[in-house]
């Protein structure tokens, strides 16, 4: 697709503009450069505010996530007559509710308070976790996770708008891999505080049973910690506690060189028909989808990996600790190299082939391999380096507030789609070794290889054809283009991160 080579007309100049634009109006001094010394202590005084919040937050999405497959061997299905297909059904569920609202939230995320919208599902989603503990039928179960799924779909998509919002360019591949990095801290917390549940009350008689006990406990810190979010969480550089009043206005102007801004409340109609018809938008999503078939078995599906490899329920719970620390490793090291050699995909490929690897392991030793089997199975936790990587550049590859929404929930309805096929490939009848579904994820990590070159290629020949624009003798930069809110497509001085 050409970059488009025509100025656009505004219709409407207070729509058209980006809120930077306008809050800049009345500010004194206009819009300045700033020096490195004063960026570099802002970035201090924005990582050191936001960052422990986004961690933490994002840690308990994945944790909430997670909680099923500790549960499962923990007595869930027992409990509550599981029989069948249900587990699986369970896991697939969650993504329906996730599904059903994506992009109406994602709209929401652009018209409502960025924090404040965020913080009231964060809280609704620790509230019907807890309620979990409560479930006694499928049913049950299945109502409370598809709910869980409504309220949760918010978190990703606005994640991505916090990073795009503080951080430049070539901060955000970093910031996205810290935090969605606490995926794997997430992972060692949920496997530890699962195995201490279940030996606490191992040979007791408590009044409700262990599985109950981690839901409830998870449910509970989840309102607490989104009630903290509520608070603190600034919608955006002009409401923040944290910084003095001239530090929110250099907060905004060191953003500048992402030509992005900070949002337009405003939907355009021409930006929406942009993203259905840009293919990157179906690049990303080809992605989504494929390439979370296989996290949507292996979240629902590890603790039962782990335990039919010869292990115990208890140890199956332990042992996937070290599982997670691969993953946060992974995803923060992806994000800092991507960062500092300015060379996202390929970096973030290196883990999806390591992931590849565990998954082939996995496919290939026996069960009989208990020690092989498990070591696979961490490999496989460094795959999301590549999911995390193409979510960090709806960040800073994808500008225009309604563009930018649109290619989000579009980027997370084939995440949803993903999830929702990933538990079905685990069938009953394949138990315990599960080998279709181990070789759907080696085809399907395979082809998300393939699609993140494909990528890397697209927006260099982007680049390319943006330089020409800007070499043309005729060429007029549109002045003040990144509070402008262009598209990436409409805007020549947008480059593309590779």
């Amino acid at each position: 697709m050409a970059v488009e080579e025509e100025a656009i007309a505004p219709h409407n100049p207070l729509q058209e503009e980006d809120e930077a634009m306008r809050a800049f109006a009345g500010a004194p001094g206009g819009v300045q450069d700033i020096d490195k010394e004063t960026n570099a202590r802002l970035l201090k005084i924005i990582d050191r505010n936001l960052l422990p919040l986004l961690c933490t937050i994002y840690g308990l999405n994945f944790l909430d996530k997670t909680t099923l497959s500790y549960a499962s061997v923990m007595g869930l299905q027992s409990d509550i007559g599981l029989t069948g297909d249900q587990y699986q059904w369970l896991g697939s569920i969650f993504y329906f509710g996730y599904l059903a609202v994506e992009y109406p939230s994602s709209r929401l995320l652009q018209h409502y308070p960025l924090a404040k919208y965020s913080s009231l599902n964060i809280i609704l989603w620790g509230a019907t976790l807890a309620c979990f503990a409560a479930v006694t039928d499928f049913r049950g179960a299945a109502v409370v996770r598809f709910f869980l799924g409504v309220f949760e779909a918010v978190v990703t998509p606005g994640f991505a708008l916090f990073t795009s919002q503080w951080y430049t360019k070539h901060e955000q591949g970093s910031r996205t891999g810290i935090w969605f990095g606490f995926n794997g801290v997430a992972m060692i917390v949920g496997g530890v505080l699962a195995y201490g549940i279940a030996k606490g009350t191992e040979g007791r008689d408590t009044a409700i049973e262990p599985w109950r006990i981690l839901f409830l406990v998870t449910g509970c810190f989840t309102v607490v910690i989104g009630l903290v979010f509520l608070y603190y969480m600034p919608d955006n550089q002009w409401n923040v506690r944290f910084l003095k009043p001239e530090d929110r206005i250099l907060a905004v102007q060191r953003i500048r060189q992402n030509q992005q801004g900070i949002g337009n409340k405003h939907f355009k109609m021409s930006q929406f028909k942009e993203a259905l018809l840009d293919p990157m938008t179906w690049a990303f999503a080809f992605f989504a989808c494929a390439g979370n078939i296989p996290n949507g078995g292996i979240t629902n599906f590890f603790s039962q990996i782990i335990k039919n490899s010869g292990y115990t329920a208890a140890e199956s719970l332990l042992y996937s600790a070290p599982g997670g620390a691969i993953q946060a490793i992974s995803l923060i090291v992806s994000g800092i190299l991507s960062d500092k050699y300015h060379q996202r995909i390929y970096v973030s490929c290196v883990g999806l082939a390591i992931g590849l690897l565990g998954a082939v392991l996995l496919a290939a030793l026996p069960l009989s391999n208990s020690l092989g089997r498990l070591i696979a199975f961490y490999l496989t936790q460094a795959s999301p380096t590549a999911f995390v990587a193409l979510l960090s550049f709806i960040s800073t590859n994808v500008a225009g507030s309604t563009k930018k929404t649109t290619v989000a929930a579009i980027y997370m309805i084939g995440y949803c789609v993903g999830n929702i096929l990933g538990p079905q490939t685990f069938r009953p009848k394949d138990a315990p070794r599960y080998i279709p579904a181990e070789i759907t994820i080696c085809c399907c990590w395979a082809a998300c290889l393939i699609d993140m070159l494909v990528i890397r290629y697209w927006y260099r020949v982007r680049n390319a054809q943006k330089e020409r624009i800007r070499l043309d003798p005729d060429y007029q930069e549109v002045p003040l283009s990144e509070f402008k809110d262009l598209t990436d497509l409409e805007n020549p001085e947008l480059i593309y991160v590779l």
